[in-house]
């Protein structure tokens, strides 16, 4: 279907979207799991990131299902539309279930969803990074804005290259800062001795990895412009895997590597002034690694959000005026999270706080509810014994209530560990 291409833009290829995927999960969050890790204990900590790191695959499961069902429904009512149209003719019901079936086989090769079914109001809070002297910070940050402010105005799929950029400058930072780590280790040098659990640093943990594998309000941005979604749910499970192992590895060898109370709220600091990098240019390369990390995860978060304000303001049959279209909508979706990244300082009450209550209602919340809607809303349009090829591996109810549970008491244990240091100090 053409329409499928002028409406979504360049297609990618599972691959390329899945290195997309990667690209957003694995962000500023990664650089500040060693300290949370160190303070929480490391048995703990891996337990917890797990677990965490199941749910979050869950739950894309979830929206994905979600999103393959309204994208059927569509489609089902524009065949309805047109056939209307061309045949007064009432079909059988074996015609029906053709059709219906016909949906999903569809859904393999085109887009799952529309740009003007964005599933999600939410933007993922963009942390920022902390530096000693306020005007490099200043200077930094205003690069940064006017660098990647533009790609606001544009579509996800016109970052295509600087994604690939990004990505490279990204491992190389990684891969530095993992074999300088394992090489001081090698040397007896590492200063660290992590406990195996300490519990007061859970509230912490939970919230850093719980931004640090949030994806799902942007999935409708990412997942569309893939050309061929057949294999989808098992490459994004790929990734997801190789996601835990790299946090796993990059945490646990910071924590043998620096002793706790040295290790910063952004690892890459813990290089730019140790006696480990003995190159000027491999301090200053790691030192503004985060730029790289939030240049790409800032385009995809802000176009979606961009997309996202439209649909809560678009009223069916009427067009956005090209000034309010091109320019309103980036404009508006570009200037909080600016303010926020000159105004806040505390990387890590920020990244806490957002994983903590934004997260467990982007990651939890709103993935359970969709897909238990979609679910429910799909049997009353197509009947039962309709196969969604895009359905979740957990498609037992028990999974939805499972996760609404747990992320109930994620909020409970939350605030009330936030009473609780309130009330010591």
């Amino acid at each position: 279907m053409a329409g499928g291409i002028t409406e979504t833009g360049e297609l990618y290829s599972p691959y390329v979207g899945l290195v997309y995927m990667f690209n957003l999960i694995v962000g500023t969050g990664a650089l500040t799991m060693p300290k949370a890790f160190a303070t929480a204990g490391w048995l703990v900590s891996l337990v917890l990131l797990l677990f965490l790191g199941f749910m979050s695959y869950m739950t894309t499961t979830f929206v994905m299902e979600a999103m393959a069902a309204a994208n059927a429904q569509l489609r089902w009512k524009r065949m309805e539309s047109h056939k209307e149209e061309d045949d007064d003719d009432s079909s059988s019901a074996s015609d029906n279930d053709v059709l219906i079936q016909e949906n999903y086989d569809r859904s393999e090769k085109q887009p799952i969803l529309s740009r003007d079914m964005d599933l999600l109001i939410f933007l993922k809070s963009q942390t920022v990074w902390r530096w000693d002297r306020w005007p490099l910070c200043s200077s930094i940050k205003a690069v940064f804005t006017l660098l990647l402010g533009p790609f606001t105005f544009f579509d996800v799929q016109k970052t295509k290259y600087l994604q690939i950029l990004t990505s490279l400058m990204r491992w190389i930072a990684f891969a530095i800062m993992i074999i300088l780590a394992l090489i001081r280790i090698g040397h007896g040098q590492g200063e660290g001795h992590p406990p195996i659990a300490d519990f007061s640093g859970i509230r912490n943990l939970f919230g850093v990895c719980v931004y640090s594998f949030m994806c799902q309000h942007s999935l409708p941005s990412l997942i569309t412009p893939i050309s061929s979604k057949k294999h989808i749910t098992q490459l994004v499970l790929l990734d997801y895997v190789l996601i835990l192992a790299f946090y796993s590895l990059l945490s646990f060898t910071a924590i043998f590597c620096f002793h706790s109370d040295s290790l910063l709220d952004m690892y890459t600091l813990n290089f730019t002034g140790c006696d480990i990098v003995r190159l000027v240019v491999i301090r200053f390369f790691l030192g503004l690694f985060p730029v790289f990390t939030i240049s790409t995860n800032f385009p995809i978060i802000a176009v979606t959000l961009r997309n996202n304000w439209k649909t809560l303001f678009h009223r069916e049959g009427e067009m956005y005026p090209w000034v309010v279209d091109r320019v309103v909508f980036p404009i508006i979706t570009l200037v909080p999270p600016i303010l926020v990244a000159f105004c806040t300082h505390d990387l890590e009450s920020l990244v806490g706080i957002t994983g903590a209550y934004a997260g467990n209602g982007i990651q939890y919340v709103i993935p359970a509810f969709l897909v238990y809607c979609s679910r429910k809303d799909t049997k009353l349009v197509f009947g039962y014994g309709t196969v969604n090829k895009h359905q979740s591996p957990f498609r037992s109810s028990f999974w939805v209530g499972f996760v609404l549970v747990w992320a109930f008491s994620c909020f409970l244990f939350v605030t009330a560990n936030i009473i609780l240091s309130e009330t010591k100090l």
